[in-house]
């Protein structure tokens, strides 16, 4: 059987628990996201003091690190593990090749990944996801307990990593950090313009200038935070979670739910505070200890917020409000590259130029009218069209067919 007889899974088949957790995923990564889009995490903090909201700005820049930093990151790394056994279960289901479905389906989210990141954003994670993802099939054959051990140590070896760099002084993003001074000195941009480039610049020119040295500080931030084996560690949880199918049964699993929320909260709340601290003032105990803070933290919190939503889901699962959250989850990369269009719009100088000019409190206001308005516009498109525009493009390019967009009738 050829790709040609396969298609996406149908609307009937889709778990709104699903959608719905994607769409609260999307929340929490625009949190994250528009502080870097308003230009305020690169303020100096002369700069930042000097703002009107300045004393607020600090306790929700607080309250960011404790709620948001690295918890939806974490939620959303599930799902796309989730996700992997879907299409693979999917596929199998037709009798068809369900891995060369998936290397396609990576494959053209690397480019669209490729194409935000040197074009849009240089925060994109879509690439880095795609990339990872071509090493999920190789789990394939790994036992349940096996997927969870493999995915232990991926989580717990960063910390030994971070221990070994900081004993022998070796900073392995050295060369990555040259090559990006190396730009931005071609280009002009220096420590004091550095916060308020992308507002002055009037030009696309200007923006792609510094989109260039920033795909070189995301390589950055992806070695300085081991991420690869953070995210790979996440994937295989979710794809053990995909595999057992607990999203098709939560009732069954309400006690597991509860202890999972419980402990969750109990462990990572608190330590998450003392996280957040560690974050506001530039890692005072050391590099290791930052890295065990973030394992015992965000992703005990991280495992709460799903299990959370999961039992709220149970108690009144036929809501409206599960249909509202899911929308935007149905059309997970058209909001997420969506968010990316709005930020530059709204804070480069190329758009409205607010960038640098407002701080934290008011971005994240801007950040919830941005997802208001992204819910009604998704439950909107779906009233009208099976697929958001983004996934309609990219399920025609994995499957290699045409798919009507419109609904019936």
């Amino acid at each position: 059987m050829t790709t040609h007889t396969l298609s996406p899974v149908r609307s009937s088949e889709r778990y709104v628990i699903l959608d719905a957790l994607r769409g609260f995923a999307l929340l929490g990564i625009c949190m994250a996201n528009f502080p870097e889009f308003s230009l305020f995490t690169f303020l100096k903090p002369e700069a930042a003091a000097a703002l009107p909201t300045a004393a607020i700005d600090r306790f929700v820049r607080y309250l960011t690190y404790v709620f948001v930093d690295g918890k939806f990151y974490t939620l959303f790394s599930l799902l796309f593990g989730i996700g992997f056994s879907l299409i693979i279960t999917h596929a199998m289901q037709k009798g068809a090749d369900g891995f060369r479905i998936f290397y396609r389906r990576m494959t053209v989210l690397a480019v669209i990944g490729f194409l935000h990141l040197m074009f849009i954003w240089s925060g994109d994670i879509l690439m880095f996801y795609a990339l990872l993802g071509l090493l999920l099939p190789c789990f394939r054959h790994v036992s349940d307990r096996g997927l969870l051990t493999w995915a232990a140590v991926l989580l717990i070896v960063l910390v030994f990593i971070d221990l070994a760099c900081e004993v022998a002084e070796f900073y392995p993003a050295r060369r990555v950090v040259e090559l990006q001074a190396c730009y931005c000195a071609k280009y002009g941009i220096t420590e004091e313009n550095f916060a308020y480039w992308l507002r002055d610049i009037n030009d696309y020119e200007g923006m792609f200038q510094f989109l260039i040295q920033g795909a070189l500080v995301r390589v950055q931030e992806f070695m300085d935070g081991n991420r690869y084996f953070k995210v790979l560690g996440l994937f295989l949880i979710g794809f053990y979670i995909g595999r057992k199918h607990m999203y098709a049964d939560l009732e069954s699993r309400r006690l597991w739910l509860k202890h999972v929320c419980r402990a969750g909260m109990l462990a990572g709340l608190p330590l998450s505070l003392v996280y957040a601290w560690s974050c506001m003032n530039a890692h005072p105990l050391g590099l290791t200890a930052h890295s065990v803070l973030y394992l015992l933290s965000v992703y005990p919190l991280g495992f709460a917020y799903m299990a959370g939503l999961c039992l709220l889901y149970l108690k009144s699962k036929n809501g409206w409000f599960w249909k509202w959250l899911a929308a935007p989850g149905r059309m997970a990369l058209t909001n997420y590259i969506g968010q990316s269009v709005i930020g530059v719009c709204l804070f480069y100088g190329i758009g409205l130029g607010w960038g640098a000019d407002i701080g934290a409190a008011y971005t994240e206001g801007i950040v919830l009218a941005v997802y208001v308005l992204q819910v009604v516009f998704s439950r909107l498109w779906l009233s009208a069209f099976r697929f958001g525009p983004l996934e309609w493009g990219w399920r025609m390019l994995t499957y290699g067919k045409w798919f009507r967009l419109r609904n019936e009738g």
